[in-house]
């Protein structure tokens, strides 16, 4: 796991490569250096996991390729085997599996990416053609951003970087800033700068320089296909956890010893598990909450499902306490995130990496991406629920919708959960299928967005409902679960997830695996029907019928449990100075983006108990925190 920058065409490309390997710094604490030819240059900051030796530092040259690689090939030993075969002449002087990479281009050129099972941003230039190849896996597990500027070409690992290049346009994309509100962070190839994108997952790039800085054209190379359903449940089952194993057995792979999350849910359980077979004293790291936090969030107490499963397994468990003065690195995070993300999960992520890290650890485990896949979020369950709902009549449906917005969220400092999700529920129970889908992960409906924003955001939100309807109509039209999960690859999983964990995690140096998210269980999740995956009004069916043969059953059939911080509790204690300071009327209007009156009402329903507001208000001081470091 590493960082990468590239530089075509600039001036002093040496001096912005050194600048890169700075800022880049924690992605590669292990080694940094640069490399140039002619007007091409590409910086490196590499964090050793696989082949320790300098001899597997970057950037790797062998012969007329050169590459700079951030990622993890899992079958590079496969494809090494292959290599020999095609080409008994090639000699490895590595074990790294950058060096297998590197010749699986030389052999394949664009078609190598076919046989990679990995995680993987990574750019070769070709000396003697002048060539330059940039490509990202299949599901954006790792980060590209890149940018024009006249006829120089620059692209990074993180977006704080290309904005220390000169010249480089920082006009504000407001089709983002409408995005990230809404949903919390900002989907897409786009990020909060007009003329700055990100290489979509899936995609590569390839740039002949010989005349000059041709138009950039991302290619997709892979996309995922429906394919005839595995009907018979013991088949799936049986199939799904061979899938498993052998990925687990993949993403073992190190030369550094890997440890995992551990939540005490079904997912990071069944992952620890597991891969406790590959180690027999794997380390474990769970987050717990204050017994005042989880009063205001009304949490379930993680912690003690997952002492039970590390007892059982003897893992060497680790316990991190979020208190409260973890806001205290808002700021920081803020940064770390390069765009304004409202999910203080990411606060969680950094805060378990940074103490694996003081303990030595590189790699992480983590059970993200079930949920996506496997049908497993609260609201894909509501989806179906309103769904029954619609045909209730509409006299009776209005009534449940004024008494429901009467009922208030909390009393005191004690959270009402049930009357939380009520009011979530009925502000997306009416719409279209497509649109109550959008709405159940947007924190404003079409009105209410409009009142936020100072100016009119018609086109911005358009936009941002055309593009997801055209995935979510894009396949299983027949199969509404799956369509559900389909969407929230694409969306959730990539735009939100994947972001804010890759971030977090290397800013503390420390690489994070996604199991779940690998090429052939996604490939075969995806071939396995809602009926199976949402089976007598259980969730996740299919992996819980999995998990049963690794896991206790209090574990498996446990209630849902988010990876969370208490941001509710914060909101209302000790981040309310800061809610007051960063939202004041004056910071506000001096902005000149949103509506202050509507920002004060939010802020007073919430303080009242009337709305859980919590997320929105996280978001906006999120915002604003980063237009004073970003723009400002």
């Amino acid at each position: 796991m590493c960082g990468i920058a590239g530089f075509i065409n600039f001036k002093d490309p040496v001096t912005l490569a050194q600048m890169a390997n700075r800022v880049q710094q924690h992605r590669g604490p292990d080694s940094q250096a640069h490399w140039q030819y002619n007007n091409v240059c590409f910086a490196h900051q590499r964090l050793s996991i696989i082949d320790l030796d300098k001899r597997s530092d970057q950037p790797f040259t062998k012969g007329n390729l050169t590459i700079i690689f951030n990622g993890e090939i899992y079958n590079y030993e496969a494809l090494k085997d292959q290599i020999r075969q095609w080409d008994p002449s090639v000699e490895f002087k590595t074990t790294s599996d950058t060096e297998v990479l590197l010749e699986l281009y030389r052999i394949k050129k664009e078609k190598c990416l076919d046989d990679l099972n990995g995680m993987f941003v990574f750019a070769i230039f070709e000396t003697d053609t002048n060539k330059l190849f940039i490509a990202r896996d299949h599901f954006g597990i790792k980060p590209l951003f890149y940018t024009r500027i006249n006829n120089a070409f620059t692209f990074s690992s993180e977006l704080k970087t290309l904005l220390k290049v000169p010249g480089v346009n920082k006009t504000l994309n407001k089709k983002a800033l409408v995005a990230a509100v809404n949903y919390l962070w900002i989907p897409g190839n786009i990020t909060c700068f007009e003329n700055i994108y990100k290489l979509p997952a899936a995609h590569y790039i390839l740039i002949d320089l010989t005349g000059g800085l041709p138009e950039i054209n991302p290619i997709r190379y892979w996309e995922l296909k429906e394919s005839a359903f595995i009907e018979n449940e013991a088949e799936a089952t049986a199939k799904l956890k061979a899938c498993m194993e052998n990925s687990l057995q993949r993403h073992m792979i190190a030369d550094v010893p890997v440890s995992a999350f551990l939540s005490g849910g079904l997912d990071s359980s069944l992952i620890s598990v597991l891969a406790a077979k590959h180690n027999s004293r794997l380390s474990t790291y769970t987050i717990a909450t204050s017994d005042k936090d989880k009063k205001a969030e009304q949490m379930p107490e993680d912690e003690r499902y997952a002492k039970k499963l590390a007892a059982l397994h003897h893992f060497d468990h680790n316990e991190i306490l979020v208190e409260a003065d973890i806001i205290n690195d808002l700021k920081e995070m803020v940064y770390t995130l390069d765009e304004p993300i409202g999910d203080p999960a990411a606060l969680n992520t950094h805060l378990i990496c940074a103490a694996a890290r003081k303990k030595g650890v590189k790699v992480l485990l983590s059970g993200m991406g079930a949920d996506e896949i496997f049908f497993g979020y609260r609201r894909h369950k509501a989806i179906l629920l309103a769904k029954r709902y619609k045909k209730i009549p509409a006299v009776i449906r209005n009534l449940i919708t004024r008494l429901t917005g009467t009922l208030p969220v909390k009393q005191g400092e004690k959270g009402i959960r049930l009357f939380r999700w009520a009011k979530r529920f009925i502000s997306f129970a009416n719409l279209s299928t497509e649109e109550a889908y959008m709405r159940s992960y947007s924190y404003y409906s079409a009105t209410e967005i409009q009142q936020l924003f100072r100016e009119d955001i018609t086109a911005e939100y358009d936009w941002l409902r055309s593009q997801h309807r055209s995935i979510f109509n894009q396949l299983y039209k027949d199969d509404l679960i799956n369509q559900v999960c389909h969407t929230d690859i694409h969306m959730f999983m990539q735009g939100l997830n994947l972001s804010y964990t890759d971030r977090a995690s290397m800013a503390a140096s420390v690489e994070v695996r996604v199991p779940f998210i690998d090429k052939e269980v996604i490939e075969l999740a995806m071939k396995i029907p809602g009926k199976l995956k949402y089976k007598y009004k259980q969730s996740k069916y299919i992996l819980k019928k999995v998990a049963e043969d690794y896991l206790p059953k209090e574990i498996i059939y446990r209630p849902k449990a988010s990876f969370g911080a208490p941001i509710r509790s914060w909101i209302s204690g000790e981040l309310r100075p800061l809610v007051d300071e960063l939202l004041s009327e004056d910071a506000v209007n001096q902005r000149e983006i949103f509506n202050y009156n509507y920002i004060r009402r939010i802020i007073d329903n919430d303080r009242k108990g009337a709305e859980d507001n919590a997320y929105r208000l996280y978001m906006l001081i999120t915002m604003e925190l980063w237009f004073r470091q970003y723009i400002d």
